[in-house]
């Protein structure tokens, strides 16, 4: 036995989790309604987009309300609220109503906000903290992976926010909700993402009579 020999702790691997992104999308690919924007948030129309959602337990319990619907719908909406432990997103987002967010948004997890806009960042009831990054996505992202840790990081929007993260390989997961309405108008979730050819393996499809949740996972991107 070497006892004369100090060992040397051999590093832990740095384990980040993923960047997810969690989207309801008409069947002719818009994720919001005509004129969206700080009046309309999710455009006009684009509450159809939304409505499989309200009743949810899960929901419910994130508004303050008790009660509401369990089942696999449920269970899929849960998962996602759990696994994030910091989000990203964009500015047109932040901006939503007189007050953004309310008071008690429900996130519950510092958010960053990818802006050209610096300024404070803005504290919120329930364990929320908008910060406002003016470096680009990237650096938001790198921001938020250090507050997560080990846990995810989800996008929570707007589409131009999810395209660049697209284009630039950045997102591991997407979860789509495809509602059976046709918007015929509005943001388009795949529009700007260049030439490249981009493959995604779906993982899990999970069908209910006023959705289809669709789990995809990006393989690679060929330009």
């Amino acid at each position: 036995m070497n006892e004369g020999i100090a060992r040397v702790p051999v590093p832990k691997e740095i384990v980040m989790g993923e960047v997810i992104a969690r989207l309801a999308m008409s069947l002719d690919g818009y994720i919001a309604g005509p004129e969206s924007g700080r009046e309309h948030p999710l455009g006009i129309g684009g509450e159809r987009l939304h409505s499989w959602v309200f009743g949810l337990r899960t929901f419910r319990r994130m508004q303050g309300m008790e009660g509401g619907l369990t089942g696999p719908d449920d269970d899929l909406i849960a998962e996602h609220v759990r696994r994030p432990g910091a989000v990203v997103m964009g500015h047109g987002m932040y901006v939503t109503g007189e007050v953004p967010w309310g008071d008690e948004p429900p996130f519950h997890a510092p958010v960053y906000v990818v802006t050209h806009h610096a300024r404070p960042s803005v504290p919120k009831k329930g364990g929320t903290t908008f910060h406002f990054v003016t470096e680009g996505p990237e650096r938001a992202l790198e921001l938020a992976r250090q507050a997560a840790g080990e846990k995810d990081v989800s996008l929570a929007g707007g589409a131009d926010l999810v395209q660049q993260f697209i284009r630039a390989g950045l997102l591991d997961e997407l979860l789509l909700h495809v509602v059976p309405v046709l918007a015929c108008g509005g943001r388009r979730l795949f529009d700007n993402l260049g030439d490249q050819h981009i493959e995604w393996e779906k993982t899990q499809v999970l069908d209910s009579p006023e959705v289809t949740h669709i789990r995809l996972r990006a393989r690679r991107t060929v330009s």
